[in-house]
């Protein structure tokens, strides 16, 4: 047989054999599916949010050719932050059906909701002022995705996960909502607690924001920009305009701006998780799991102390959790292929998710 027969015959080979590879590896993949999903619970706001939510929903590889129900995770991402930076940029999906094909993860659906909005974003809260976001997470969210989707509707077949103030979304809805959620991780979270500095001491222009003629005169002024927002989640006053908020400064007779206690502490008992976990206590003892983990050289360094301090006190009113300082800043170490996402929140749903 002659050199080029043989030759000829080995390309077909190997032809052959890409083209019967390349779909078993497609075959491992999962599907990215956007849907829409308009809200009737965020249309009472003051600042122009779009009551149309994109959804983005992984569906994991074997999801078309089979009739199996799946655990849902809910991802909730920070400020400034969207949807395709979760999927696109940080590559989430990919690092899932990495972990599927490998064995190290069962399969599950993953939904990613938009948590955008014409200021910084959601804050996982209720607000007439900055939108119900928990009411449309918890009454049509769910519902919706049960609904469209195979799901096994059960609060242990239920996580929510999310990183920095996605990760404080991710607690209260865990603190709150026990009932549908049942398994709750958070990555670097943020408003834990207070920190160590007063309220008078982080770098605010209020005189800016009482000064603002609408929200646009914020942006991009860092601090002030999201201290403006904290107040419209939190001390939200539809009759004020242009922010239609309260404030943590507030002018006097004489027009001067002086801090006003009433206001600080009703922002922070809403806003800070540690001030509502005994109120909340019972609730997270139901929870199937909880665990979080931060970052040790955050700049912020009031968001190292407060999750040392939450922890505490989970430990105190004996809640059983993980709680995990690692060596780090905290935009680095979650995403890549051994970053802590595979590494640490990837196995702890796999653990604790009723499949």
């Amino acid at each position: 047989m002659s050199f080029r027969i043989l030759l000829n015959r080995f390309c077909f080979l190997l032809i052959f054999m890409c083209c019967i590879t390349i779909p078993a590896q497609d075959a491992m993949k999962g599907s990215l599916e956007v849907k829409t999903l308009e809200s009737e619970f965020l249309k009472e706001n003051k600042i122009g949010i779009d009551v149309r939510r994109n959804l983005q929903v992984y569906l994991p590889p074997d999801y078309i050719m089979s009739n199996q129900k799946y655990p849902v995770v809910y991802y909730l991402h920070s400020i400034f932050d969207s949807p395709e930076v979760i999927i696109k940029n940080r590559k989430v999906t990919t690092l899932i059906d990495n972990n599927i094909q490998e064995g190290t993860s069962k399969a599950f659906i993953l939904v990613v909701a938009d948590f955008t909005s014409p200021t910084l974003g959601s804050l996982f809260e209720n607000s007439s002022t900055s939108g119900h976001w928990l009411d449309f997470i918890t009454k049509e969210l769910v519902p919706y995705v049960d609904k469209e989707f195979r799901t096994i509707a059960n609060k242990n077949s239920r996580a929510v996960i999310g990183d920095f103030m996605g990760g404080r979304g991710a607690l209260k809805l865990g603190m709150a909502y026990p009932e549908l959620f049942g398994i709750v991780y958070a990555m670097h979270p943020v408003a834990t607690g207070s920190g160590y500095l007063p309220r008078s001491g982080i770098g605010v222009d209020w005189s800016k924001i009482h000064s603002a003629t609408s929200y646009d005169d914020l942006v991009g002024t860092g601090r002030t920009q999201i201290f403006a927002s904290i107040c419209q989640a939190f001390l939200p006053n539809p009759n004020r305009p242009p922010l239609y908020a309260d404030f943590l400064f507030e002018k006097q007779e004489d027009q001067t701006l002086h801090l006003h206690p009433k206001n600080v502490r009703k922002e922070q008992k809403e806003f800070h998780l540690d001030e509502a976990l005994d109120r909340y206590a019972v609730n997270l003892q139901n929870l199937k799991a909880i665990a979080f983990d931060w970052a040790r050289f955050d700049p912020t360094q009031a968001h190292v102390i407060s999750n040392r301090r939450f922890s505490k006190k989970l430990m105190d009113l004996g809640i059983a959790h993980v709680g995990e300082e690692f060596v780090g800043d905290p935009w680095n170490k979650y995403w890549g292929n051994h970053g802590r996402f595979t590494t640490r929140v990837l196995p702890f749903l796999n653990e604790h998710l009723s499949f």
